[in-house]
């Protein structure tokens, strides 16, 4: 048989049960469309995740106060020893190492002109614009204090600067930051989320003076960016040291980008090891379908398959036929998901523009590789029963 004589074949045996073959295509256009869906979302986040951790640089090490232990009756024993602006004014001897920003975070009442906005209130020092890649939309960022008592300066985010200063200039203009008087020096250009934490709805004041205003003990985190002349775990290794040296015990936690970006990945790829296991679900549902309704197929067209062998059609031939059906089938409906699938991911795009899809064209094309082979797989056990039937046997069931 001719492959075209084949295809015209198979797509009237399909069209002369339109309601059976519909939803023999339904199961598979689900398993592909469930499958394009979780992937282009998977990898959508992947890729806001690593752009989100990209912004502000790609050689920053965080350093933490605290660390958990386990002691030697299998308790945990956590040291909580702060982080003091000593401990981070000592690293900045440190070779290599560029940046040096001591945090501390909290919330409180930002006033302006009978203005009131609850928002985060976060110490830093002069560096962070450095450190984190913000630029500056108004005047200056925070100058160095030098080791004196820092002045009270503060640095606005943009949108701090759109609901308290409604777009007029701000430099210069007195607010109250946590009850305390301060003068804008800056405005920072817009920098968005990461991770759903607005950037832009920040107040930056000195760290010296969030820890009194906080009455905190200690910092909340040190960050520390470092030459690319020098590797992570280099610059890791001599700030351990130097720690320890001033703590007299490792209590603090090092956290370079290289290990918070494989932590990430670790997390990503059993994400993705989910999604492909709900899509092999799917499509193995999708698959069983085709398998149920091509058996019935066989023994409903069993007069049919006497009549084609009769006429001189070898069992190869036959087996063929029914292969060929049940490929098509799958075809037809991984191609129906396929468009289903990209036409919800469009709609998701225009009603929600921030959610992070990614199409990646090879994974299109392997999820129409899957749906040919799982056809040609869930038809092979039909194929052979139809091969086997005997001619005689199957005419005398008309």
């Amino acid at each position: 048989m001719r492959i075209d004589d084949l295809f015209e074949f198979t797509l009237r045996s399909i069209r002369a049960n339109p309601m059976r073959s519909a939803l023999t295509m339904l199961g598979i256009a689900i398993g592909i469309l469930s499958v394009v869906l979780l992937t282009s979302l998977g990898q959508g986040v992947q890729q806001y995740v690593v752009q989100t951790f990209s912004q502000f640089g790609t050689r920053i090490i965080a350093i933490n106060p605290g660390r958990t232990q386990t002691g030697g009756t299998g308790a945990l024993m956590a040291s909580t020893r702060p982080l003091t602006l000593q401990d981070a004014r000592s690293l900045q001897r440190l070779p290599g190492i560029e940046t040096v920003i001591p945090v501390v975070q909290g919330t409180g009442a930002v006033e302006y002109n009978n203005r009131v906005r609850y928002t985060d209130i976060l110490g830093v020092n002069h560096q962070m614009p450095e450190a984190w890649q913000f630029e500056l939309a108004q005047g200056q960022f925070l100058p160095d204090s030098r080791g004196s008592y820092p002045q009270p300066f503060a640095v606005v985010g943009a949108k701090v600067w759109r609901e308290l200063f409604r777009g007029q200039a701000a430099v210069g203009q007195f607010l109250r930051v946590g009850g305390e008087r301060y003068r804008v020096v800056g405005v920072l250009a817009e920098k968005g989320q990461m991770l759903g934490y607005d950037l832009d709805d920040i107040v930056y004041i000195d760290t010296e003076r969030a820890l009194s205003l906080f009455n905190r003990p200690g910092l909340m985190e040190i960050d520390v960016t470092y030459s690319a002349a020098y590797t992570a775990e280099a610059v890791a290794r001599q700030i351990s040291e130097r720690l320890i040296r001033r703590h007299g015990n490792e209590d603090f936690s090092l956290m370079t980008q290289d290990q918070m970006m494989s932590t990430l990945g670790r997390i990503l790829d059993i994400l993705k090891l989910s999604v492909a296991g709900l899509g092999a679900i799917s499509l193995l549902v999708g698959s069983i379908g085709i398998l149920t309704i091509m058996v019935t197929a066989v023994h409903e067209r069993r007069a049919e398959i006497g009549l084609i062998r009769a006429l001189g059609a070898s069992r190869r031939t036959l087996s063929l036929i029914f292969l060929a059906e049940s490929t098509l089938l799958s075809l037809i409906g991984g191609f129906i998901g396929l468009i289903l699938a990209l036409t919800l991911l469009a709609i998701a795009q225009l009603l929600a523009p921030a959610l992070p899809v990614e199409l990646v064209p090879s994974y299109l094309l392997l999820a129409l590789g899957i749906a040919f082979i799982t056809g040609l797989l869930s038809g092979i056990i039909p194929a052979r029963q139809a091969g086997a039937l005997d001619p005689i046997t199957a005419l005398q069931s008309e």
